[in-house]
């Protein structure tokens, strides 16, 4: 709330000008080789109370709400950017980083936590459990700005999007423990299984049914086809959290089938979801450095703690956890050394330390702080230096190139029709032939081809090229059998 008493004039200017001073810092991170997180937390602080003053807030719950809401939004526009042929041959080391990994890291975190910290045995390897995953947001914008090659950047992207179920297990388990007297300890067990299965099958339910509906449901507006999308996100992690499974696990899996099947108004669903994302990552970092208090988190206590945990957490613990899970895998000595590094903390500490707070842990205040230092200092530390360590240990790929054409389209859904896009390659049958010689389907009209980033009228004698993207008019009864057509 702000400082003095609330003004919804004043609260709309000053969410206008941390959605601006939030883009233009996605800018100034890019060029300071600096992950665009730790500037978003860093105006939340400044315009704390313990900065500039603007907002006083120190809610831990609606934060943590916040951050939940976020990360559903973020985890579904990278899952459905993933391409599933990218996924599937790094899927059984992406899991064994996501549950042993985490594991293991968290055990040896919490360890030194013990030796470091004026913690209980118990607390400390709470400690260890909030800062043993990877974070799916920092990762995601990570990987958006760099060019690393694709075997690498498709198992930090499945690691940071299936590993929270095991992270959000262990620190349940350890809040559990501290306090109940007696816990359960078989059904505490088997509530990790129950997470992770229920979770899967909820995800590969809702994604089939989302798909499905996508393409069967008749908008008036094209506008209306993203937030119809959206909405199944958010559904999906509802029910898969109200199933007492994995809510984060389910929306990774429902994007990945949204993302990777045939989708009426594709381009306007995904071109929305990275926006919407983006703004969500903007308001859950600067309302999570709003909740931090710089005077306790810069306190020397904290620092020499964070800064050794930290220590312990780049330099041993996820090292071990990269080169243990990895093993017998057909990873490179110099490629679990990078996925070492570039295991980033982020959303999903903090978001778990506010699990601490929420819950009345006794030490739940001094847990937040640390975990908070040490997602700073692994964000400041392994984020800015991520191209430099590819670069050197030769795992940079070809630059990403995006296409410099657009086509923008009118809603034609009630004439029950649509525009697809697809790019020929050396493996389309098509290329090489004439327009007028190729057999497509009825109803189909080559409306459009772009070559080179320049716009071809199309004609009977035009030849299709390798490289080429062609926008087809189509009936939707036909676009399947089009896309048979095109992929043959």
């Amino acid at each position: 709330m702000f400082v003095g008493g609330f003004d919804i004039d004043s609260f709309v200017m000053l969410a206008a000008l941390l959605l601006i001073t939030g883009v233009t810092v996605t800018k100034f991170s890019s060029r300071l080789g600096m992950p665009s997180l730790i500037l978003f937390i860093l105006v939340g602080m400044i315009i704390g109370s313990d900065g500039l003053g603007i907002i006083y807030f120190d809610d831990a719950e609606q934060a943590q709400l916040v951050g939940i809401v976020a990360l559903v939004i973020i985890l579904f526009e990278g899952g459905s950017q993933t391409k599933w042929s990218v996924i599937r041959p790094v899927i059984w080391p992406s899991l064994s980083l996501a549950t042993f990994g985490v594991l293991i890291t968290s055990f040896i975190v919490g360890i030194a936590a013990k030796f470091v910290v004026d913690l209980t045995w118990l607390e400390s390897l709470l400690l260890g459990a909030i800062v043993g995953s990877t974070d799916a947001a920092a990762v995601f914008a990570s990987l958006k700005e760099r060019n690393i090659k694709t075997k690498i950047s498709a198992t930090m992207e499945a690691e940071s999007g299936t590993n929270d179920p095991m992270a959000v297990f262990l620190t349940l388990i350890f809040i559990e423990l501290i306090l109940i007297d007696q816990p359960n300890y078989w059904l505490l067990f088997g509530s990790f299984f129950w997470q992770m299965g229920i979770g899967l099958i909820i995800g590969l339910v809702l994604g089939k049914v989302a798909s499905e509906s996508i393409n069967r449901i008749n908008l008036d507006s094209s506008g209306l086809y993203p937030i119809f999308a959206l909405s199944f996100a958010l559904l999906t992690y509802s029910i898969a959290s109200l199933s007492h499974a994995s809510g984060f696990l389910a929306v990774y899996v429902a994007a990945l089938i949204i993302g990777n099947s045939e989708l009426t108004y594709r381009h306007s669903i995904f071109r929305f979801n990275e926006g919407f994302a983006w703004m969500a990552q903007i308001l859950m970092f600067i309302i999570l450095g709003l909740l931090a208090f710089p005077e306790q988190i810069l306190a020397p206590e904290v620092i020499g703690n964070g800064l050794l945990l930290s220590a312990v957490l780049i330099l041993a613990a996820r090292p071990a956890a990269a080169f243990l899970s990895l093993m017998g895998m057909k990873y490179n000595v110099k490629e679990k050394i990078f996925l070492s590094w570039a295991g980033l903390r982020g959303a999903v500490p903090i978001v778990l330390a506010t699990f601490a707070i929420v819950a009345e842990v006794e030490n739940g205040a001094m847990i937040f702080n640390v975990v908070f230092f040490i997602v700073l200092t692994s964000a400041l530390i392994q984020g800015s230096t991520i191209s430099y360590l590819a670069n050197k240990l030769k795992l940079s790929g070809p630059k990403k190139e995006t296409p410099t054409h657009s086509l923008e389209l009118i809603s034609i859904g009630k004439a029950n029709a649509e525009i697809i896009e697809f790019q020929t390659d050396e493996k389309t049958s098509i290329v090489g032939e004439k327009l007028q010689d190729i057999d497509f389907p009825e109803s189909a009209l080559v409306s459009a081809i772009v070559r080179d980033d320049q716009l071809i009228t199309p004609y009977g004698e035009t030849e299709i090229q390798k490289e080429d993207f062609l926008y087809i008019l189509v009936s939707r009864k036909q676009k399947n059998k089009l896309r048979r057509m095109l992929k043959a």
